[in-house]
């Protein structure tokens, strides 16, 4: 056993040169380098939906294209060819009140009776329609009425549907932002 210790601790381990010990430097931080690329290509892939193909960033129904913010619906609404077809998805009291010009009324959508009447009126018109829906009774994330008035447009096929994304009510962000206004 003693002869084998020796002839250990007398092996010679060959030394490198300094242009290898060099390229081995480079490769090592190289390869270190690949897998803090590949590492964080695929962080990226899990951090972003739309890279994966999945436009949904939230539990909402609809995808952050079919959405449309106040001032940009207000511009639409100058134009006169392609303007979507308004429909007002809430309570009747708020929309006697005043509502988007040319919108009309089908709702309430939380219940039974109003969601019936928007999916009888909906029946009547083409799946191209270009529709933008909207409440505004309360702040957008408690609505009673917009969810299910997208998700009964869409699960009948309506495929150009957009929601007003109106974040404290149709009062605040709209009438009060100075947007046209039908009485």
């Amino acid at each position: 056993m003693n002869s084998r210790i020796h002839s250990i601790k007398n092996h010679r381990v060959p030394k490198k040169s300094p242009s290898a010990c060099a390229t081995t430097r480079f490769e090592t931080v190289f390869l270190a380098s690949a897998l803090t690329v590949l590492l964080a290509a695929s962080a990226m892939l899990v951090s972003f939906p739309a890279i994966r193909g999945d436009e949904k960033q939230s539990s909402e129904p609809w995808t952050s294209a079919q959405i449309v913010q106040p001032a940009a619906l207000a511009q639409e609404l100058g134009n006169k060819k392609g303007t979507p077809a308004f429909v007002y998805v809430g309570f009747r009291t708020l929309f006697a009140g005043g509502h988007i010009p040319g919108a009309t009324f089908h709702g309430s959508a939380s219940t039974e009776q109003g969601l019936a009447d928007l999916k009888n009126w909906a029946d009547a018109l083409p799946l191209s329609t270009n529709l933008v829906i909207y409440c505004g009774c309360c702040p957008f994330e408690k609505c009673p009425n917009i969810r299910p008035a997208f998700t009964a447009l869409d699960k009948m096929g309506f495929k150009k549907t957009r929601v007003l994304i109106l974040p404290t009510s149709f009062a605040a962000d709209w009438v009060e932002k100075g947007y046209p206004l039908q009485k």
